[in-house]
């Protein structure tokens, strides 16, 4: 069953706030729980990690944990959530961008004990300026 957004429980929109400063700082206070597993899926490739400091590197290794996170949607259900995210960030001097689904299931603390990433790729600024040269969207 899912919620919306002003429905979110507290232990789910903790943990969606934790996964916003994981993103944007790299910090992983109270977000992982030490087993955690993640399936990290990404176009043309596949990882899996297991072990909280595992999973943090798995993710970071793709692209910094800087720039910005822009919640799009959330749906919570009794034991975990679905996030949907918009990131932007510098690297290298380019901005880039890519849009991310994360599965999240919840422990009894609230931390994430499995988590599975759905990520479109990193986008740089020619791919970004190609995508809206070609595709008008209709929302953002």
């Amino acid at each position: 069953m899912t919620t919306i957004a002003s429905e979110i429980p507290a232990h789910v929109r903790a943990s969606v706030d934790r996964l916003v400063v994981f993103l944007e700082t790299g910090a992983t206070d109270g977000l992982f729980a030490p087993d955690v597993f993640a399936d990290i899926t990404l176009p043309h490739w596949r990882v899996q990690a297991h072990g909280a400091e595992d999973v943090a590197s798995s993710k970071t290794q793709f692209h910094p944990p800087s720039g910005r996170t822009r919640v799009e949607k959330v749906l919570a259900g009794a034991d975990g959530y679905t996030v949907k995210v918009e990131e932007r960030w510098e690297d290298g001097g380019q901005q880039w961008y890519c849009r991310e689904a994360f599965v999240c299931d919840l422990g009894e603390e609230g931390q994430i004990t499995e988590i599975s990433v759905y990520c479109t790729g990193d986008w740089d600024e020619a791919a970004v300026a190609r995508h809206a040269e070609a595709v008008t969207l209709l929302r953002p």
